[in-house]
């Protein structure tokens, strides 16, 4: 397995950053309320994961070691900063909704993590490869929690996409059950935990279910039986 499989396999599932690091906790429950939500955090998060990674590669030998995290925050929040006034020009109804989970994505556990841990000890290409399948990793879970929260919590699916790609994303919105009001405690910070707990369950059970199918089967073969020569 070459190391952009490895890569991949560690950014998507087996070192998943959301769903078995369990880390930026603190934007996957507290913006995940739409999917409209969620994409808007996944594109912000690639976007400084890949531009940080990139940056701190280039710049690794440069930088002394005893100074190295508040270098590396100076670059991830130098991204956040464009990636903030990208929302802000282009997307400002969705800037308006992620608030300030949008610049606290500096202290998101997961960049500083890999910026770290990957991206100061190796080349471009791969730091670029590990910021982006990294980021894509957390994306998938912050998708798939927005958009169980969205539908157990509203009947809906892609309400306010238009706050992020338009007006012409309004015939996006898809309603599968009419609620009087919505489902409170699903929207609030314990419901994101029990949905959280109820993924996590389930990848642990494929996880099981996985290791059981894959282990070898040895297969004893039957020892050749010893022949004797009579000695006349």
């Amino acid at each position: 397995m070459n190391q952009f499989s490895e890569l991949t396999w560690q950014g998507l599932w087996k070192n998943n950053p959301g769903l078995v690091q369990l880390l930026g906790l603190c934007p996957l429950l507290a913006v995940t309320t739409t999917l409209t939500n969620a994409l808007g955090m996944s594109v912000a998060t690639i976007l400084v994961m890949v531009g940080s990674n990139i940056t701190v590669s280039l710049v690794r030998q440069w930088i002394p070691r005893e100074i190295r995290i508040p270098i590396f925050v100076m670059i991830i929040a130098g991204f956040v900063t464009c990636v903030q006034l990208l929302f802000n020009a282009y997307a400002y109804g969705l800037y308006q909704s992620l608030g300030i989970f949008l610049p606290l994505i500096v202290t998101n556990c997961i960049i500083i993590g890999r910026v770290e841990a990957f991206a100061s000890k190796n080349a471009v290409i791969p730091s670029a490869y590990d910021g982006f399948i990294m980021g894509v990793g957390f994306s998938l879970v912050l998708l798939l929690l927005g958009a169980v929260r969205e539908i157990l919590g509203q009947g809906t699916l892609f309400d306010g996409a238009d706050l992020l790609l338009g007006d012409w994303a309004s015939i996006l919105r898809i309603e599968f059950i009419e609620f009087e009001q919505s489902f409170l405690f699903i929207m609030l910070p314990p419901g994101a935990f029990v949905a959280l707990g109820l993924i996590l369950a389930l990848k642990n059970s494929l996880n099981a279910k996985v290791e059981a199918a894959v282990v070898p089967v040895q297969i004893i073969e039957k020892p050749e039986r010893a022949r004797i020569n009579k000695v006349s």
